[in-house]
């Protein structure tokens, strides 16, 4: 059993296919096939079902993925602490952050960490705090930024409190609704434009709005804060966003709120940090004294 075997089948189980497994592996697809099926043969069972229109692992599959998955991380991170054993950070960081963090300058803080460690792969997945706080559990992604309500506090990972803030009601230039202050009674017959239920974005709102008393529509769901946007510039409704992120968008008119709803922003991490993760942490660790 060899690691490029493994990278092989990480490869097509992520990608559900042949050709484009072989293609992220950089070689040809009847390479990668062959190695596989000497791994099978090892093995003594299929890792894939293998049709004409799909590929999808097998029980065997199922319960050999995560034990390849390790045994490659494994080994990124021993060749990562012989590189740090001759003074030098490299490997891979996967970095995850909601579209609307805004306690840290995510893209400063990256462009600083390259120009330190100019030998690391920086990937950057922007999704939900609950998609990504799976996948920092599960390994996949290796640091964070979580926004999140102000009594919830992320599970099953470690953390550090950035600090929190206050969203406010955005609204088109033309709304009927003037800029200033207001308080969520005042909003109750507007429709909103908000996340998806379930979405750690849309239950800041609706804490605030129910410990408040109030009912609101919410006929327009979304997935991402820019889509949010979009659809409030056309009229639809009343968007939330954190304060510190509406002013990004000058076209809005911007209504603060007595009994805003709040979030608190998160960094987590693994148990097992690689070097990167960790230079990366500490680089976090000092900037955020420094600004404090």
């Amino acid at each position: 059993m060899e690691l490029q075997q493994l990278r092989y089948v990480v490869a097509v189980a992520e990608t559900s296919n042949f050709t484009r497994a072989a293609e992220h592996c950089r070689v040809v697809q009847s390479a990668l096939s062959h190695q596989i099926a000497a791994l099978e043969r090892e093995l003594g069972a299929r890792l894939f079902e293998r049709t004409s229109r799909r590929v999808r692992l097998t029980p065997a599959g199922e319960a050999f993925l995560p034990a390849a998955r390790e045994c490659l991380e494994a080994a990124d991170r021993a060749r990562a602490e012989v590189a740090v054993a001759g003074g030098e950070i490299r490997g891979r960081l996967a970095v995850g952050a909601v579209p609307t963090v805004t306690a840290v300058d995510l893209p400063v803080v990256l462009r600083d960490y390259c120009l330190r460690h100019p030998r690391v792969r920086i990937t950057l997945t922007s999704a939900g705090s609950g998609e990504l706080a799976d996948r920092v559990r599960q390994g996949g992604v290796d640091v964070a930024f979580l926004g999140l309500p102000p009594r919830a506090e992320p599970k099953g990972v470690r953390s550090r409190r950035l600090g929190g803030g206050e969203l406010v009601a955005v609204v088109a230039a033309d709304h009927h609704l003037t800029e200033g202050e207001a308080d969520l009674r005042s909003l109750a017959d507007e429709p909103f434009v908000d996340f998806r239920t379930g979405h750690a974005g849309r239950a800041q709102s609706d804490e605030a709005f129910a410990a408040a008393g109030v009912r609101r529509e919410v006929p327009f769901e979304v997935s991402s804060a820019e889509f949010m946007v979009d659809l409030v510039r056309q009229g639809l409704g009343v968007g939330m966003l954190p304060a510190a992120y509406a002013p990004r968008f000058p076209d809005l008119r911007v209504i603060r709120l007595r009994d805003a709803p709040t979030r608190v922003e998160h960094l987590i991490w693994g148990d097992r940090s690689s070097p990167a993760a960790t230079a990366f942490l500490e680089l976090l660790r000092a900037d955020h004294t420094e600004s404090g």
